[in-house]
């Protein structure tokens, strides 16, 4: 069984932010797959099946994603390396796409969170959203939605990232990232 776990929050004021992203990957991953609804209430998310994948959407907000990526992979028996977290990236410039397995949360709430609950030697796909000015302005902006210039290029970063997520069900990490890793947006010709 793998486990992909789109990272963002809960809620119609957070649905178009940069911060959730991940949870725009696994929506079109569920409507490809057209998985079914599997959510039960101690997983504290938004859970679908497909034959072997699960997806899930943490409803815990960012900074407690990790209860609800524990309570899936306990009732499941999913091993950490079949664990794939998909999320924003603000050392990422916008459209840059990364896969790789374990490191630091650099200052992510919800990495912080899942490395507290379930360790940290999961596969992460790094969606870069890039960065504002200021140190300081990091919160607000991953808190905001896309800028105009961005959304025109959206649909088609998500289509990529969603066909490197469903390249990591058959294929090795190393061929995936040779695949679909991409430095920017400019890759995509939007």
């Amino acid at each position: 069984m793998i486990l992909f776990v789109g990272l963002g929050n809960p809620g119609s004021q957070y649905e178009n932010t940069r911060h959730n992203i991940g949870f725009k990957v696994i929506d079109v991953l569920v409507e490809d797959f057209k998985a079914q609804d599997a959510s039960k209430t101690a997983f504290q998310g938004i859970l679908h099946k497909y034959a072997t994948s699960l997806f899930l959407k943490p409803t815990t907000f960012m900074n407690l994603s990790g209860k609800s990526v524990q309570a899936v992979k306990q009732f499941y028996k999913i091993e950490l390396d079949d664990v794939i977290v998909i999320h924003d990236d603000i050392d990422l410039p916008f459209g840059a796409v990364r896969f790789k397995k374990g490191g630091g949360h650099g200052g992510h709430n919800g990495l912080r969170s899942l490395d507290a609950h379930i360790g940290n030697e999961y596969i992460r796909v790094r969606v870069g959203v890039g960065k504002p000015l200021h140190k300081s302005q990091v919160a607000d902006y991953v808190l905001h939605d896309f800028d105009t210039e961005e959304r025109q290029c959206l649909d088609k970063l998500i289509a990529h990232v969603k066909e490197g997520c469903k390249a990591l069900r058959t294929q090795e990490l190393d061929e995936v990232k040779s695949k679909y890793s991409l430095k920017s947006i400019e890759s995509l010709e939007c």
